[in-house]
């Protein structure tokens, strides 16, 4: 069994916990990107964002001194960083022209195109209990949402193509690492300067960006996205990939929205409706029947 394996073979839940964590994390962090958006704008702070978190992986970048590493994870680090860029862009610029709930409902139709996308990038074809999960956690998140009322506008399209290329980049992710000699911290380093120099050139395009805030607030909501949402979440999705299926992946981190929105409850004050409550549990059940023992469950390679 290669090193790289061990630690999987001692701890093969910890994909899953990371997966849950990832969720968590994700699902508490639209509070703080929304206050930060409110001083500076939105290519200033993905640059920043996923800039630092470049910055504080440097020392990562030493494992590419390995030719076989080195072309393992530069060969997975321009597809997955180009493809996260326009995730972000579309996500970004969708919420802006659209409801929080409906974007909520939209991106979690990766939940159901993940399967597919498997299917088509991977060659597997999802089984009959993995659809059954993504149609119950994808009913979850419309519940949740409270999107009963779906009109699609532009922003609204733009959450939906994020949601394709989410799948899409999750499969593409599990292809490009699964049993290859990836650095996993030397990718998501990797992935961070793509989409910070992909922004940089975008906001160039547009005139620039202006002086950095002196903000307190804005830099304590920087360092939570760099440490947590970026490195520690990329870290986490780049390992389980390598050790878990796409359909999986996207099961347990569909999770977000129940995160999100117990969030909202306890630190912002707002409440949950009888069906919101429903929606959730939907989801949670979704999750905890794709880490059972069973067809979901993928081995390590």
């Amino acid at each position: 069994m290669p090193n790289r394996h061990l630690l999987h073979q001692r701890y093969p839940a910890l994909p899953d916990l990371l997966l849950l964590l990832v969720a968590m994390v994700w699902g508490s962090s639209y509070g703080l990107a929304k206050e930060a958006l409110q001083f500076y704008p939105v290519l200033g702070v993905l640059a920043l964002r996923f800039g630092l978190s470049f910055l504080l992986l440097l020392p990562a970048q030493r494992a590419l001194a390995d030719p076989a590493i080195r072309r393992a994870t530069l060969g997975a680090a321009l597809p997955l960083g180009l493809g996260l860029l326009a995730i972000f862009l579309c996500e970004t610029y969708g919420i802006a022209h659209t409801s929080a709930a409906n974007a909520a409902f939209l991106i979690s139709l990766c939940l159901v195109l993940t399967p597919f996308a498997e299917w088509l990038l991977l060659g597997q074809q999802p089984s009959r209990d993995a659809l059954l999960a993504a149609a119950a956690a994808l009913c979850g998140a419309w519940l949740l949402s409270g999107a009963t009322h779906l009109q699609l506008n532009g922003g609204d399209l733009l959450i939906l193509l994020a949601a394709v290329l989410r799948a899409a980049v999750t499969s593409l992710t599990r292809k490009l690492t699964a049993d290859r000699p990836v650095a996993t911290l030397a990718l998501t380093g990797l992935q961070g300067l793509l989409i910070c120099l992909g922004c940089l050139l975008l906001a160039s395009l547009n005139g620039g960006l202006p002086a950095l805030p002196a903000r307190a607030a804005f830099w304590g909501d920087i360092l939570f996205l760099v440490l947590f949402c970026t490195l520690f979440a990329f870290f986490a999705m780049n390992y389980a990939l390598r050790h878990s299926s796409a359909t999986r992946v996207a099961l347990l981190t569909g999770s977000e929205p129940v995160f999100g929105a117990l969030f909202a409850m306890l630190w912002l004050g707002e409440t949950l409706s009888a069906s919101s409550w429903l929606g959730g549990l939907l989801m949670v059940a979704a999750s905890l029947w794709a880490v059972r023992p069973g067809r979901l469950q993928t081995a390590a390679a």
